[in-house]
């Protein structure tokens, strides 16, 4: 997987993200199982850096929205506009028609705004006044939340959090690494905006088709399926995995395999995909959640409850 390779040189190995390898690694294997993902953070922290700058090195086309409570759907997926010098209605396609959709603070917007953006990301098509346009190859939606914001804000339903292959949530950077931001703020945030493409937007869409062919052996399908049984069964859960989870942790397996240059998928691709894939699909009970207990904990144990498939 050379051009995995290329961008985590330039972005991580020449320090562009300071500490921002496992967000890179999420975000390249979701675009490679062409799916959506939530990236959960504090306010600066690098969530729109990040998706800028992979954007630019793989020759996608990049748009941002601020999600604000008075935004209109209309504002997201377009609308029709009168021409005067053709006298009649013209569409004016919005931000959605691009490769990436960075939709900021996507918990800002109403649920009416919200809801907009289920037609794109599951359909990959949006309707304007009853006319269907098709998006752009690949369509990814990258969704930012504030995890400390509790005034003005509207939590996304469980259906729409399921839209959403999976969910990254970045944090501050050491000492060191926050030290290496001051250093070089002025420096970093030129060297992304010259970003130069190491791929085509044509490669990465065979790179895509590529994936869907890594082999996955029945052991593993099994493996995978025990894993969402058991996230259903375990005490302090209330709401476990759906199929659709069980279908995001196979994709975002295969793309995991793929990024490690192997053609086939192992156990330990689909114990990484777990916690992006869960994160945000698991509730627990209120009792569990009073005594402190994390989500991630849960899906620790899940994974120590289901027996790892032999070679």
């Amino acid at each position: 997987m050379g051009f995995y390779s290329s961008i985590k040189k330039i972005l991580v190995d020449d320090e562009l993200l300071i500490e921002k390898e496992k967000e890179l690694r999420i975000i390249i294997a979701s675009i490679l199982a062409k799916g959506h993902m939530i990236m959960e953070g504090v306010p600066g922290v690098a969530k729109t850096y990040t998706a800028k700058a992979v954007s630019k090195l793989l020759d996608l086309e990049f748009k941002r929205v601020q999600m604000t409570p008075d935004l209109l759907p209309s504002d997201i997926i377009g609308y029709y506009v009168f021409d005067q010098k053709t006298g009649g209605f013209i569409v004016k396609k919005g931000p959605v028609f691009t490769n990436i959709l960075l939709a900021d603070e996507i918990n800002r917007a109403s649920p009416r705004t919200q809801s907009a953006l289920l037609e794109a990301m599951q359909e990959r098509q949006v309707t304007i006044e009853g006319e269907t346009y098709r998006l752009p190859e690949p369509f990814i939606v990258i969704a930012t939340m504030n995890p400390v914001e509790m005034e003005g804000v509207f939590p996304l339903p469980e259906a729409q959090l399921d839209r959403f292959l999976v969910k990254v949530e970045t944090s501050y950077t050491s000492h060191v690494g926050l030290v290496k931001i001051l250093k070089r703020s002025d420096e970093i945030e030129k060297a992304i905006n010259e970003l130069k493409p190491v791929v085509s937007r044509q490669e990465i869409l065979e790179e895509i088709n590529r994936v869907t062919s890594i082999k996955v052996d029945e052991s593993i399908y099994d493996y995978a399926a025990s894993i969402i049984e058991e996230t259903r069964r375990h005490p302090a859960v209330r709401l476990g995995g759906s199929p659709r989870a069980g279908i995001a942790l196979i994709k975002l397996a295969r793309s995991l395999a793929y990024i490690e240059g192997r053609n086939y998928v192992i156990p330990d691709d689909v114990k990484e995909a777990c916690k992006p894939v869960l994160l945000h699909r698991l509730i627990l009970k209120p009792e569990y959640e009073v005594q402190g207990l994390s989500v991630e904990r849960v899906i620790d144990d899940v994974l120590s409850r289901v027996k790892v498939p032999s070679p």
